[in-house]
């Protein structure tokens, strides 16, 4: 079932009432303007985010994993310390956004745009990319134990 804007903020906002991190794994919140929203914590996990509008979203410490983040915007995002072993991150635009010691194990990054973003203490082993992927000047996925793979 696709979740509407007004029910996913909805759930947030009853979560953070309780002093709860929200819960919305294995939802359908694909093409959701969801800017600036407050998921700190939140469990995503498995979740369907494609095309959504994530930017500036705060998702520090989020569990982001296996969840299917292609053509979403993430620019300026908050993703410190944030689960995103195993996502899909096809052709996502995160530049500007803060992955400060976040997980991108086993994570699909072709075609992503992480140009401008702080990737100090991420995790980025088995991680996938290829020619277009495009990274902070200067950084080297290799070395940081991601794995290309040639664009066909």
């Amino acid at each position: 079932m696709k979740l509407t804007e007004m029910q996913v903020l909805e759930l947030i906002r009853l979560a953070h009432e309780k002093g709860e991190n929200p819960d919305l794994r294995g939802h359908n919140l694909s093409g959701l303007g969801l800017f600036r929203a407050k998921l700190s914590g939140a469990d995503l996990s498995q979740a369907d985010l494609t095309q959504a509008n994530l930017s500036e979203a705060d998702l520090s410490q989020a569990n982001l994993s296996k969840t299917d983040l292609s053509h979403t915007s993430l620019v300026r995002a908050n993703l410190k310390a944030a689960n995103l072993s195993q996502a899909n991150l096809f052709n996502a635009s995160l530049s500007h956004a803060d992955l400060q010691g976040a997980d991108l194990r086993g994570s699909v990054l072709f075609g992503a745009n992480l140009s401008h973003a702080d990737l100090s203490g991420a995790d980025l082993r088995r991680a996938l990319y290829s020619d277009h992927t495009k990274w902070s000047v200067g950084f080297d996925p290799a070395q940081a134990g991601a794995v290309y793979r040639k664009s066909t």
